[in-house]
């Protein structure tokens, strides 16, 4: 099963990015054992559209019709559900196990999702109660999807 973060908003280069990286290069390697591949990023300008409602409606639009027909959608949504590290690994579990092609992980842009989005999601994660920059948003993620490897293979990284 394919995984992909998919951000509106394009990263500049800095530790952050490096960080997220070096999480995406670890699950890469962890994930081809276990069948997952990625997780790759998706990156999509944000819209200049003058009022919030039509800037969150364009960036779910372009977030869509980037992704794989059968793709799992989680949106990280601040509304969406906390969980812990084994109820993540074993949604990316079930998901491979049932077949599903993709997994995306949609970070809206500094409005938010559309409604179209938040329609099609399978899934809503929220990172926590708090606000996240989208730079720490993709590191969080990212390490968790490692993480979330770690789990399913048995590894040590992650203790219960």
């Amino acid at each position: 099963m394919k995984l992909v973060i998919s951000a509106i908003g394009r990263q500049k280069a800095g530790p952050e990015t490096d960080l997220v990286a070096r999480y995406q290069d670890r699950a890469q390697k962890a994930g081809r054992n276990l069948g997952l591949n990625g997780p790759d990023i998706q990156e999509f300008t944000e819209s200049r559209a003058r009022n919030t409602a039509e800037r969150k409606e364009q960036e779910a639009e372009q977030t869509l019709a980037a992704l794989p027909t059968g793709t799992f959608i989680v949106a990280l949504d601040e509304h969406g559900k906390n969980m812990s590290s084994e109820d993540f690994a074993k949604l990316i579990d079930r998901e491979r196990n049932q077949g599903t092609p993709a997994m995306a992980f949609c970070l809206g842009g500094p409005d938010g999702h559309g409604q179209k989005l938040l329609g099609a999601a399978n899934a809503k994660l929220a990172l926590g109660a708090m606000t996240w920059p989208h730079q720490i948003a993709r590191i969080l993620l990212s390490e968790q999807i490692y993480r979330a490897m770690t789990i399913l293979s048995g590894h040590p990284y992650h203790r219960s």
